[in-house]
């Protein structure tokens, strides 16, 4: 009912999401300790659809009946959000897309939902301070709520203010002591459930809803809703918000169902998920539930509680029902006020992802970057946008990195049959006229110019320049001119055209210059786009070679060296 609220709709429809998603992911899921349901991030997402597809009117004062059709359009609208996102997620699943998963690294996934539990903070401050306030939609809606609610601060609710004082004063403390004694507590304090009960019970016998208008959630209807084909002509316009909802839905999930997959020791299926939680929001959306996902704080609680299959979701949905059916009327006073600071407590889990920044820092500052920049854009401009400026750099960061790589110049180890990088202080063997080069990295349009600015500085192609790259292994300007060079393919997982296309230019400049060219360790993808760029053409196959070693053998064959000499090469 919290997280309803967040999606701006009535408050039952939260319980409706509780159950029909839950009730599904059961059935066709594969985490076993994963609980699927309502979740801030999604709700806040969807809201701000909702918001922008059906504002509140500038009048306000709604009759009765006008507040019903109001409500009734946000459902609509909320349903189809859903509708959307499911169809994509089985649209990816008919394309077997569960490796999408991989594009969301863990930076971004977290720093995305630590911005959003800020932007849920902010977005409930009215609701605990008892303030009418329009909602804040687009780009820099966090601060724009700040000051709609700094300025309005001197109309806030007293009574209100004290309920969810009240409130936060028993819910914060008693997330710490099940956090602290996770251990030794049997089961968990169900403190939102103790402040649901106290709140109910307060309000009705005081009557703050009538004598200091204290806002209640209202009548629950029992039942279930009729199933109600979602509007199709909102789904256009939905669209390309419900893609994003689909990518944190499935990434959220995936990745929370992969932590227990791996501490539980058994696997999850990423296309099954996919398909689990396509079908999940697209019947959901039939009984009028908004976008769902599984859920930090309610796995973690499902955990404690001893839950170690999807059945517990069902026992879940048991106790959903018996709200839905007979407990409703029960919940008519309960303060929305409440059902904020709920929200708010249910961050904890996600505000306190900050504090492992410190050890992200320590391990690798690029990460650290990807997950402050993607933080800074979901907190200024919105969770949609911030998802995509994460994604974009944290991407960014890869292709960088395959362009800042060394080519190492490889010698044998004494008294082994290893190739080492030259770089290293070891005594390592050399033979005159011999060159074995290593490129640790895919080779494609992006990487080319610095593979044929590497390579040509190691053989002497052209004039070297004056700031040479950074190289394993410096060449002797006396040295013996080089008559063979092995290039080490064990690092390059693929190549594109361009990057084929460098080889071959290798292999004819190697032949014009009456250089032997010998390939190892070539995987097999690469070797094809090589063999259709016309590498075999330049160069026969009996070049290729498996391992470094069977090509340093063949090598030395044609240079029959006099022998090895000792060299010693310092960093």
């Amino acid at each position: 009912m919290a997280f309803a609220l967040l999606t701006s709709v009535p408050p039952v429809f939260g319980l409706y999401t509780s159950f029909f998603p839950v009730l599904i992911y059961s059935l066709l899921g594969t985490g076993r300790h994963l609980s699927t349901g309502t979740f801030a991030v999604l709700s806040l997402m969807t809201g701000s659809v909702v918001e922008r597809l059906v504002p509140e009117p500038l009048a306000g004062n709604l009759s009765g009946v006008e507040r019903e059709q109001l409500e009734a359009r946000r459902v609509g609208a909320a349903a189809a959000v859903a509708f959307g996102s499911g169809a994509l997620m089985l649209a990816m699943f008919a394309l077997q897309l569960g490796v999408l998963s991989t594009f969301l690294s863990e930076p971004v996934v977290k720093a995305l939902t630590s911005g959003a539990a800020l932007h849920v903070l902010v977005s409930q401050l009215p609701s605990l301070l008892g303030l009418s306030l329009p909602r804040q939609i687009g780009c820099f809606s966090l601060f724009k709520t700040l000051a709609a609610v700094l300025t309005a601060l001197a109309r806030s609710s007293p009574a209100e203010l004290t309920i969810s004082a009240l409130s936060l004063a028993l819910l914060v403390p008693v997330k710490e002591l099940n956090v602290r004694f996770r251990d030794r507590l049997p089961t968990p304090i169900p403190g939102e459930v103790v402040m649901v009960l106290l709140a109910t019970v307060l309000c009705f016998a005081s009557s703050l809803d009538t004598r200091y208008n204290v806002q209640v959630v209202g009548l629950l209807p029992g039942g279930f809703p009729q199933p109600l084909f979602p509007a199709l002509d909102e789904l256009p316009r939905i669209l390309a918000d419900a893609l994003p909802i689909a990518l944190v839905t499935f990434a959220v999930s995936t990745s929370l169902a992969s932590i227990y997959a791996d501490k539980y020791s058994y696997t999850i299926d990423p296309n099954q998920e996919l398909l689990a939680h396509g079908v999940s929001n697209l019947v959901s959306s039939l009984f009028s539930c908004f976008p769902n996902s599984a859920t930090l704080a309610t796995t973690s609680l499902l955990v404690d509680a001893g839950g170690n299959t999807q059945l517990a979701g069902l026992f879940s949905c048991t106790v959903v029902l018996s709200v839905l059916l007979w407990l409703g009327p029960f919940f008519y006073y309960l303060p929305k006020a409440v059902l904020a600071c709920i929200n708010i407590s249910s961050m904890r889990q996600m505000f306190f992802q900050m504090q492992e920044l410190p050890q992200l820092w320590h391990i690798s500052r690029v990460d650290f970057a990807v997950w402050m920049v993607t933080w800074v854009a979901v907190v200024t401009l919105n969770v949609d946008l911030g998802l995509a400026v994460g994604v974009v750099v944290s991407m960014m960061t890869v292709v960088c990195r395959t362009q800042r790589v060394q080519c190492l110049a490889l010698g044998l180890a004494e008294g082994t049959e290893l190739y080492r990088p030259l770089r290293e202080s070891h005594k390592l063997l050399q033979v005159p006229g011999l060159c074995i080069l290593s490129y640790p990295t895919p080779l494609y349009f992006a990487t080319r110019g610095q593979f044929r600015r590497t390579v040509e500085w190691h053989l002497g192609f052209g004039e070297r320049s004056k700031q040479s790259p950074k190289l394993g292994g410096l060449p002797d300007p006396g040295a013996e001119p080089i008559r063979v060079v092995i290039l080490d393919l064990s690092g390059i997982s693929f190549a594109d055209a361009a990057g084929a296309r460098e080889v071959v230019q290798l292999a004819r400049r190697c032949q014009d210059a009456g250089i032997c060219l010998l390939l190892a360790q070539c995987n097999a993808l690469v070797l094809e786009t090589l063999t259709r760029a016309g590498l075999l053409d330049r160069m026969t196959p009996e070049r290729l070679f498996v391992s470094v070693q069977d090509a340093a053998a063949y090598a030395l064959e044609r240079l029959k060296p006099t022998g090895p000499k000792i060299c010693t090469v310092w960093v």
